[in-house]
């Protein structure tokens, strides 16, 4: 998908609304230069009243207005709400999960492998393709929505997986009960009629198996889906799904219900929903790790499907954050900013999650600052759309792995595996080192375009997997893989030789111990501290910054470079290094805090040669090449306080911001914050001056 310009609307809900209002809000979209919708993906009700009676009275009307005012419209397939009528003709359409039976009312409780639900998800979905068919503003398709398994444990899903197993194993029950470890407190099977209900299962073997099911029958799910949209969609319309993330109250980190990798091979361009905090909690990470997710899945760009407007209790905006938060999305690769929603609802369980518009549905802030943006959109797009990347640092992501750390999490309320992916991540952000997320079991021959590959909590690898991270680093690779790496195979048994499996020579150590990390800091080697690093880690002890876990690593051929500093766990090595062929491979053995972690990162940077910007975190930088094979570099301050910096990079002109110049020629930001047309086309050299006021940014564009 290779648009020529940069997509902004909202999700529209013409069903929803108290009164009818439908011209003035498309003129009001209109007005704030949104030209895209997305429609139809929450009311398969509306649509279908009743078993077979339809009714598209509302799809037509927002198909129509929209179409005279000229905005383009994604059309959502319905099926991630099912109708009261479906649900009392088929009561187990409304699934049992591992907490029990559930109840009508809740969206996605549908059991997605119940024979009857497909049944008449099918016959909706064919009849929407056919009522929006003529329409040649509709610009793509999002399967169903935010989709998931439901943890469905129904009796039409488990009998899918024992077939599922049985094909896994060959039919062979001796190779299961080995592979799974079932002699463990007599959990045999012995025949397959005997395979019991996977709710009560003990094994984390069985129980992570029937995860990686669930997350198949999401994949195959939306592949059924596509196949169907393709049969009435145009060769210029896409293909999309609106992946979401695991959730803290807000987005953030690898969704464990998917396997967005295999989900998206269904797709022509990957979508997502982003949420995060704003105001004063505003920094960028979720739609940076969020975007990088979504701009690996295809290689590609990717549609910001929903994001906040003014969102939930605690999310509305400073002034001037929402203009700077879609320009953030852009900068990480995103061709479209649509939010969720246009309108505030007026009942139900979303009504204060708000729209652009508050709920007497008037122009206010929100609405201003959107209409700056669909301004700015539309006079910069062309040279902001497409922007393309080349990432010096992956991060090799696994759902099998979180899974692994959900069956066996570390002791003591530790970090769960998002929280290491985070942890690790958010270090590259605050570094300005962008990167890359890479899936464990679809980009492994994809190491040798990285630099410097990142592994955080491994758990289950493959011999393929560990072949690869070995050749990687045999090659040139500077390799980073942190605690509970390669500790069990991809059925989560765990290995019975040397730890890390089959890559100890590869990091040139190993380990057979771990603990609680309490009261335990770490200490450099001094006789043999990281050579030839410009941010050396100190000498004296770093006190208390090992935190939870605590692996007790054995070097071999590798150099400690830091080791616990503890009255009895003193001088084990936290940290080794190795050089292994053309490369280096260190292994990080405990859970530290982010300024520790970061010098770490900085040493492992310049080992791989991986040139690292001066400014840090709040000032955010991120960089790529535009459609006119140009650099585009976006400077963001997520602070309150003004920030400066040194520009380094070809000469460039402003594209969008504030900048002035001064007689000199050299930039300076102006205090009011707002862009200033006298800025637009401001040429900046290397090594000028700039300088951001609060919550602001700007771009620039390679002359």
């Amino acid at each position: 998908m290779r648009p020529d310009k940069l997509l902004f609307g909202a999700a529209y809900y013409d069903e929803y609304l108290p009164v009818d209002r439908i011209e003035t809000d498309m003129e009001m979209m209109k007005k704030a230069g949104m030209n895209v919708i997305r429609i139809a993906e929450s009311t398969w009700s509306t649509w279908e009243p009743q078993d077979n009676v339809f009714d598209f009275t509302h799809l037509h009307r927002m198909l129509d207005c929209s179409k005279k005012h000229g905005i383009q419209v994604i059309i959502g397939t319905p099926t991630y709400a099912v109708p009261t009528w479906l649900a009392r003709k088929y009561p187990d359409i409304i699934t049992e999960t591992h907490e029990g039976l559930g109840r009508y009312g809740h969206r996605q409780n549908m059991d997605i492998a119940h024979p009857m639900y497909l049944k008449h998800a099918e016959r909706i979905i064919r009849r929407l393709m056919e009522e929006v068919r003529p329409y040649d503003h509709v610009i793509g398709f999002q399967l169903d929505n935010e989709t998931k398994s439901y943890d469905t444990c129904s009796a039409y899903a488990q009998k899918q997986f024992v077939d599922y197993v049985r094909t896994l194993f060959h039919d062979d029950l001796s190779l299961l009960n080995q592979a799974w470890g079932l002699d463990y407190w007599s959990n045999r099977i012995d025949a397959w009629e005997d395979f019991p209900d996977v709710r009560g299962t003990i094994n984390a073997s069985l129980g992570a198996q029937y995860h990686k099911f669930q997350r198949k029958l999401v994949s195959d799910f939306l592949a059924w889906q596509s196949a169907i949209v393709q049969e009435y969609a145009r060769p210029d319309q896409f293909i999309t799904q609106n992946f979401d993330y695991d959730w803290r109250g807000y987005s953030f980190g690898l969704q464990p219900e998917v396997d967005q990798w295999e989900a998206a091979k269904s797709l022509t361009v990957a979508g997502c929903d982003i949420y995060h905090p704003s105001a004063q909690d505003l920094t960028g990470k979720e739609i940076a790790f969020g975007g990088a997710i979504a701009r690996s899945l295809k290689k590609d760009n990717y549609l910001v499907l929903e994001t906040e407007a003014q969102g939930n209790h605690g999310w509305l905006s400073y002034p001037g954050q929402l203009y700077m938060q879609a320009f953030s999305h852009l900068a990480n690769g995103a061709n479209c900013v649509e939010y969720w929603h246009w309108h505030s609802i007026h009942n139900a369980i979303e009504s204060y999650w708000k729209g652009v518009l508050s709920h007497n549905l008037k122009e206010n802030a929100t609405y201003r600052e959107a209409c700056r943006i669909g301004a700015d959109f539309a006079k910069y797009g062309t040279h902001l759309v497409n922007l393309k990347k080349k990432c010096s640092v992956g991060i090799l992501l696994d759902n099998v792995s979180l899974d692994a750390l959900q069956w066996f999490p570390i002791p003591g309320g530790g970090p769960s595996y998002n929280d290491i992916f985070r942890w690790i991540f958010d270090a590259l952000y605050e570094m300005n080192i962008e990167c890359d997320i890479l899936s464990s079991e679809n980009d492994i021959e994809l190491f040798s375009q990285y630099k410097l590959l990142i592994t955080p909590a491994l758990y289950s690898v493959s011999d393929r997997l560990t072949d690869a991270l070995k050749g990687y680093v045999e090659a040139g690779g500077v390799l980073l893989s942190t605690f509970k790496t390669a500790v069990a195979d991809r059925m989560l048994k765990i290995y019975h030789d040397d730890l890390p499996h089959r890559l100890t020579g590869v990091f040139g150590m190993t380990y057979d111990q771990f603990t609680d990390a309490v009261q335990v800091g770490l200490m450099t080697n001094s006789v043999n501290p990281p050579a030839g690093s410009r941010d050396p880690y100190a000498i004296e002890a770093l006190s208390g910054c090992v935190r939870h876990w605590m692996e007790l690593l054995l070097p071999d051929t590798a150099d400690t470079l830091a080791f616990y500093d503890h009255p009895h766990w003193g001088g084990c090595a936290a940290l080794t290094g190795n050089p292994f062929g053309q490369g280096y491979a260190a292994y990080l053995g405990c859970y530290t805090d982010a300024e520790t972690l970061k010098k770490m990162l900085n040493f492992l940077c310049e080992k791989a040669g991986i040139a690292r910007e001066e400014a840090v975190y709040p000032l955010v930088i991120r960089r790529g090449i535009n459609g006119l094979q140009k650099e585009i570099a976006y400077y963001f301050n997520y602070s309150e306080t003004p920030l400066e910096t040194i520009y380094h990079g070809p000469d460039a002109r402003v594209l969008l911001t504030g900048i002035k110049t001064d007689g000199a020629g050299r930039a300076f930001y102006t205090e009011s914050g707002s862009p200033d047309e006298e800025a637009s086309g401001a040429f900046v050299k290397n090594g000028d001056p700039i300088r951001l006021a609060r919550w602001d940014f700007l771009i620039l564009e390679e002359i």
